[in-house]
């Protein structure tokens, strides 16, 4: 049996913050029967497994310094812990919690957009066509950077007729109508 805790949410949040993410991956892991254990923290998990006798399995890559996630686990949470003067993992794994439900709001309301209107992508609230953008790319098979949907965003707003996308890929924009030109071959 393998588990996330709530230090392991808390971490996530971190290296998603670190790495640039917005509220989808700042959400971080979502609680369910993949990670079961998100709401209970990494001691409580080893007391129990201790208390009942079970041996858990260690990765010892997770003493790796040369690995960021180690890095927040050992020397960022305890900085972050010090300089608050309190438990810092239960804040950051509310935080999770709360982004995950901003999230779901602006997921549905991308729901409502289609993102091959670029004249609705235009007039669409920023952060509301971003996210719309992004599903559609992402389920055609190109999952884009922020760099990319700022791009087409430019060409949604008429700043470009068209967009290099990574890939090869192009976005291009006819009678107000998106459509991904795939690469030359």
């Amino acid at each position: 049996m393998t588990g996330h805790t709530l230090d392991d949410q808390a971490e996530t949040l971190l290296l998603r913050l670190l790495r640039g993410s917005g509220t989808t991956g700042l959400a971080a892991m979502r609680p369910g029967p993949q990670h079961p254990l998100l709401t209970i923290r990494r001691l409580d998990t080893e007391a129990v497994c201790s208390e009942l006798g079970i041996e858990p399995v260690r990765d010892r890559s997770n003493d790796d310094p040369s690995l960021w996630r180690n890095r927040v686990r050992h020397e960022l949470i305890p900085l972050m812990a010090d300089i608050a003067e309190r438990d810092v993992a239960p804040i950051l794994a509310r935080t999770a919690d709360l982004l995950r439900d901003d999230d779901l709001v602006l997921d549905a309301l991308a729901d409502d957009l289609d993102p091959t209107d670029a004249r609705a992508m235009a007039a669409a609230d920023p952060a509301i066509a971003r996210r719309a953008l992004r599903r559609w790319l992402t389920e055609s098979g190109y999952p884009p950077d922020a760099a990319a949907i700022e791009r087409v965003l430019d060409v949604a707003h008429g700043r470009a007729v068209a967009c290099e996308l990574p890939g090869g890929r192009r976005i291009e924009r006819s009678r107000q109508a998106f459509r991904i030109v795939p690469p030359e071959r």
